[in-house]
């Protein structure tokens, strides 16, 4: 299916990762946040991640760079990037059970596409989506700073082979 060149649609899960890479370290930089050895790593992953990412799959990710990455340390650099505004805690559906994911925040909000069968998670861009984040904050007369949407239905492979 073609999408309109004012979408946007993520063949994987993450449509912003070239624009945010390094960003996190960046920024913590920039906020004069000490960043240690470990917390640097952890920085890495999820700057590279090509796909939401949970605690567990961060942790694995940060050991296989630096074996001496604990996950406490990852739960604490997660709060602390939640508290200065930097990722966003994603539970998509709860497509995989009560957990949570985390992404870094790219230059445009995107909504995430979820099929509710296979679990597969994409993200899409649109224009529209910007439009209707501007009448929101034009009816309530607010500044609008956190946009999360999500989308369930079935992929076309699932209804394929639900199909015959």
């Amino acid at each position: 299916m073609a999408v309109p060149s004012q979408h946007r649609a993520s063949t994987g899960e993450r449509i912003n990762t070239a624009e945010t890479t390094g960003k996190l370290q960046q920024a913590l930089g920039k906020r004069r946040i000490r960043l240690t050895r470990q917390r640097r790593v952890i920085l890495q992953v999820m700057d590279d991640a090509e796909q939401h990412l949970d605690v567990d799959q961060i942790l694995e990710r940060a050991q296989k760079i630096d074996s001496g990455v604990h996950v406490v340390t990852v739960y604490r650099t997660i709060d602390l990037l939640k508290k200065h505004g930097l990722i966003d805690e994603l539970d998509l559906l709860h497509l995989r059970g009560d957990r949570h994911y985390y992404e870094t925040h790219g230059p445009r909000d995107h909504i995430h596409v979820a099929c509710l069968r296979c679990g597969k998670v994409r993200e899409f861009e649109s224009g529209l989506y910007e439009q209707l984040k501007q009448q929101i904050a034009r009816d309530f007369d607010m500044k609008v700073t956190v946009s999360r949407t999500e989308v369930g239905g079935y992929c076309a492979e699932c209804l394929e082979k639900s199909s015959s």
